[in-house]
């Protein structure tokens, strides 16, 4: 078994679809590999999902291994476990990427025991490093630096993983930018056999439904976000109105969801979406690291607080002290007016 320096990226697909997070992966596990000297290999899984494999290249995989298999058609956790851990044994990556959706939540842990290896799951940021350990007075090189919010987001944690292959990550859709796909890229699909037991056939879908989302923070353009210096759900209609004046998406901050004011789905930091998008207005949001953790990489921050030292203007590039009950309806009465 080699121990070779690849970075793995474990392919999630849907019906035909890759879900956009792999393809963040992949870009970041190009960069990683590069400084490693290795390759990009993606792991695809599914029924009649050959033609998705080109797709894995052009976004930056050298090679991919593709499980065409009909038991493989819909996610089941032992199936694919099964799969992808025989997979490892035979290749032994240096590091695995999964994206940290409810697929890769469930099936990362169940590598990770399998293949007796150390996981980090939520990373919003990967490097390579060294690390020394004092114990041993060993100097470990060229390691996954697998970086996360750790005490309820007051700090920022850096997970190594020095003894144990592959190096272990779920990484959270948003963070990682997506590269353009590259349509003259080149790389090799190797089509692997697929032995399941009987065992790993426990679990049969007999029906599926599946709810299409509603919201689309992580690819709006505009979006304007309330928080806890709104004082009730009728404030937080302004919000909304500004939200809707500017043809922009709604967002909150966890406060404004734990309050009731709006879904969890428009949540944005830590625990929700992370965004990017050309304008960001922050209505009432303090920018507890949480939430800045999801939203300071936007090419232009407003915020509007009654604080002239809330966290959030240290992000903001135009800064509003005021109460947000007074200015979001100027705001509002200006963009209706300019409209007319």
């Amino acid at each position: 078994m080699t121990n070779n320096r690849n970075v793995w990226v474990f392919i999630e697909q849907d019906e035909g679809r890759i879900n956009d997070v792999s393809l963040e992966l992949l870009s970041k596990a190009a960069e990683l590999a590069q400084t490693l000297a290795g390759q990009v290999w993606a792991v695809l899984c599914g029924s009649e999902v050959a033609d998705l494999a080109e797709t894995a290249i052009q976004h930056g995989a050298a090679r991919v291994l593709l499980a065409d298999h009909p038991e493989l058609a819909l996610y089941r956790t032992l199936p694919y476990t099964r799969v992808i851990a025989d997979l490892i044994r035979a290749h032994n990556p240096y590091a695995f990427l999964i994206g940290a959706t409810p697929v890769g939540r469930d099936l990362a842990p169940r590598l990770a025991s399998a293949v007796k290896c150390g996981l980090t799951a939520d990373c919003t940021d990967l490097q390579i490093g060294d690390y020394t350990s004092k114990k041993e007075s060993v100097t470990y090189k060229d390691l996954l630096y697998q970086i996360r919010p750790a005490f309820g987001g007051n700090v920022i944690a850096t997970i190594v993983n020095p003894k144990t292959r592959p190096q272990m990550a779920t990484v959270r859709e948003g963070v990682m930018r997506r590269r353009e796909p590259d349509a003259g890229r080149k790389g090799e699909v190797e089509p692997v056999s697929v032995s399941l037991h009987p065992e790993d056939l426990a679990l049969q879908v007999l029906s599926r439904e599946v709810r299409e989302p509603t919201v689309h923070l992580k690819d709006a353009p505009v979006i304007v976000a309330g928080g806890a210096g709104v004082d009730s759900a009728e404030e937080f209609q302004l919000v909304r109105d500004l939200a809707n004046a500017l043809g922009g998406e709604l967002g909150a901050s966890r406060a404004a969801v734990d309050a009731g004011y709006i879904s969890r789905e428009h949540q944005v930091g830590q625990t929700g979406t992370t965004v990017r998008p050309r304008l960001y207005i922050a209505a009432g949001i303090s920018g507890a690291i949480q939430h800045r953790a999801g939203m300071d990489q936007s090419n232009k921050i407003i915020a509007i607080n009654t604080d002239p030292n809330a966290p959030i203007f240290q992000v903001a590039h135009y800064k509003i002290v005021g109460d947000l009950g007074e200015v979001l309806p100027l705001l509002i009465k200006a963009l209706r007016e300019k409209a007319k």
